[in-house]
């Protein structure tokens, strides 16, 4: 029976609980259910009052594809609410071989306290002492992880942004490839990490258990349906696995959204030169590799290896949302120096999404010249220093507009605005501004419908049909979130009449319980209401699920559009 244990980082004790009041949750819905349960809403974020869970979804560790994916949860340093960040990785495989579904850090030690490499058994937790890797990048510091407990350890680390408490910081989880490349990176989950001084998590090496399904025969006919389905979806079994999450960049400059120059324009001159297969001629030429999984049991594939000039590894997961803000955003056009700058961020624990909208933000701040990479590189290394200049940016977008006095700053609710621009995408943009989470684009991806056309035609220009489908997609998100699937399995479920059914079927049959299409819904509008319920709590009211005025008062070519939603409007989407 999958347990959840509690680490109280102050006084090192831990136990481990049955499930009790959080039972039938996973992912998404746990650690939400939980902060907003435990945590006080009006508590400061790096206090010790904030918890910080991590949790695999109901589907972890049964071998159903693409359901390794982990939900960190905890009040947002950045936003001031609450936070799930979603990511990839083998921690969530990992999990249920300890007989875990989540793991809850509490309380804080005192501030002098050295930080602390936590190691996590089936039967106990062991502190031991961090100082070999405090201060460490994350590369260098997950290689000395590996030659303490071998090449296929799986670990949790907090950059030098995380040690800093940095608001955009986030942690960095090891993938299949011995890296430490999956990100949970939006919100500041390793800031959050970081107040509570633990510099890395480390799962036993040496754990073998697994997940036994209740109904073996019902759910290998459940598995192989849903791997059909997945594999016989054309963004599921080709765009994204030809071109990555990259693929996106000529779609979105095509119609018109591709956030460029901080959000003054719809389309990028040196859209080419950043495209997805531009980064796939790349990778080909230099004998990396063009798809790979971010954790074990993904057939979608949609990670990559990027490899320099030399045909050295440079970075993994090169995302669409990270060649986007520090290229068009930017004005910066060298995908090489696009791709350091995904390893600085890697390495030093930051969002490259809010890294994104920092730099562009301190580029109309006169800090550097736009589509100056090699200054974005210098100044991104600075992050997680004591540097004042990386001090700033690494507490991102909002924090930068303050410093240099910029009122050009794209965020909801203190959060960085993603990759596509809500004037010519306005099924996206009510995700952005109703969501819990902030302005994140993962929490109803709009985009879907409206411009690649799955699971209908909305038309991403008008108002009509939006605020239904960002509620829709919110709540099924909120649901794929708990359940532990990856975010992009979205793409064949909407356009797959029998897909609910069977990931209704995958968990009837796991966990030997009848579980309907009505449930599956059910855990989405929870999770949500829990969600909403935080940030009223914490102090958020209507008016601020709004996006910023300029969206409002500038029309975005070549469509000539704006944001014309009012606040009252956009309550329809919140459940």
């Amino acid at each position: 029976m999958p347990r959840i244990l509690r680490i109280n980082t102050r006084t090192k004790e831990f136990k481990f609980e049955e499930l009790g009041e959080y039972a039938g949750l996973g992912g998404r819905a746990l650690t939400s259910r939980l902060i907003n349960n435990e945590v006080p809403a009006d508590c400061h974020a790096l206090s010790a009052d904030n918890k910080l869970v991590w949790a695999a979804g109901i589907l972890g560790g049964t071998g159903a594809a693409n359901s390794g994916r982990l939900s960190c949860g905890a009040k947002s340093p950045l936003t001031g609410g609450i936070k799930e960040s979603n990511t990839g990785g083998q921690f969530a495989q990992a999990l249920p071989k300890l007989d875990l579904l989540s793991i809850v850090f509490e309380d804080k030690p005192e501030d002098d306290a050295d930080f602390s490499i936590i190691e996590i058994y089936a039967d106990k937790v062991e502190f031991k002492d961090a100082s070999a890797i405090v201060g460490k990048d994350n590369y260098p510091a997950h290689e000395e992880l590996k030659k303490i407990y071998g090449d296929k350890v799986v670990t949790a680390l907090a950059g030098p942004a995380g040690e800093k408490c940095l608001a955009a910081s986030t942690i960095q989880f090891s993938d299949p490839h011995l890296n430490p490349a999956r990100s949970a990176g939006r919100g500041g989950m390793g800031a959050v990490m970081g107040s509570k001084k633990i510099k890395a998590v480390v799962l036993d090496p040496d754990s073998k258990g697994r997940l036994n399904v209740v109904d073996p025969d019902k759910f290998k006919v459940a598995r192989k349906r849903w791997t059909e389905i997945l594999l016989g979806h054309p963004v599921t079994s080709e765009g994204l696995p030809a071109y990555g999450t990259a693929v996106l960049v000529n779609i979105i400059n095509e119609a018109g959204a591709l956030p460029t120059k901080n959000f003054r324009y719809g389309r990028f001159d040196d859209v080419a030169e950043i495209s997805g297969e531009k980064i796939a001629e790349v990778i080909e030429s230099r004998n990396g590799k063009t798809k790979e999984g971010c954790h074990t049991g993904c057939v979608i594939q949609c990670s990559q290896r990027y490899n320099d000039k030399d045909g050295n590894y440079l970075t993994s997961g090169f995302e669409y949302e990270t060649v986007w803000g520090f290229g068009a955003n930017c004005l910066i056009k060298d995908i090489d120096d696009i791709a350091a700058m995904d390893r600085i961020c890697d390495e030093k624990g930051i969002d490259t999404i809010e890294m994104g909208c920092a730099l562009a933000v301190a580029m109309d701040g006169g800090v550097l010249e736009w589509g100056d990479s090699k200054s974005g590189i210098e100044l991104l290394k600075k992050v997680g220093s004591s540097d004042a200049m990386g001090r700033i940016l690494g507490n991102g977008a909002d924090f930068v507009g303050q410093a240099f006095g910029v009122d050009r700053i794209p965020t909801v609710k203190g959060q960085g605005l993603p990759a596509y621009d809500p004037r010519s995408v306005k099924g996206i943009g009510v995700t952005y501004a109703t969501t819990p989470m902030g302005g994140d684009h993962t929490a109803g991806y709009a985009v879907a419908t409206n411009i690649l056309k799955v699971g209908g035609d909305v038309d991403p220009l008008s108002k009509e049909g939006q605020i239904e489908l960002s509620k829709n997609l919110q709540i099924a998100t909120a649901s794929i979130d708990a359940l532990g699937l990856c975010l992009f399995v979205a793409f064949a479920v909407l356009d797959t009449e029998d897909s609910v059914q069977c990931i209704c079927d995958l968990v009837s049959a796991a966990h030997g319980i009848e579980y309907t299409a009505d449930d599956f819904i059910a855990l989405g509008v929870n999770t949500l209401k829990d969600e909403l319920d935080f940030n009223r709590k914490a102090g958020f009211t209507n008016k601020d699920d709004q996006l910023p005025r300029f969206f409002r008062e500038e029309k975005l070519e070549p469509h000539g559009t704006v944001w014309d939603y009012t606040v009252e409007e956009l309550q329809a989407a919140k459940v």
